[in-house]
């Protein structure tokens, strides 16, 4: 993973893009440092997102969830991310 590209999305989130697929699908570590948070709503189009919590805590805007967490975001659904710990996390977008 160390090696993977690294693209910063906002100040403090750091997106490692591990896999991608034919169908559009994508797997990436998504790095957030504490007191971090997304810039804006994350929309889930056109597919899902699940996110599983690896280390710290994420919040989607509503509640917190920490390390071991799963997360399903349906198409169409969005949450604002962000943490005041710190989080590592592992993204799919099985749809692209």
């Amino acid at each position: 993973m160390a090696d993977a590209p690294v693209r910063q999305l906002f100040p403090g989130i750091r997106l490692r893009s591990l896999w991608s697929g034919e169908n559009g699908a994508t797997a990436h570590v998504l790095e957030m440092a504490p007191g971090s948070h997304w810039e804006g709503v994350d929309v889930h189009e056109p597919g899902p997102e699940e996110v599983f919590v690896v280390s710290g805590v994420f919040n989607d805007g509503e509640r917190d969830y920490p390390a071991g967490s799963f997360l399903h975001a349906p198409a169409g659904s969005s949450h604002v991310p962000q943490t005041s710990t710190g989080c590592t996390l592992f993204v799919f977008y099985p749809e692209g």
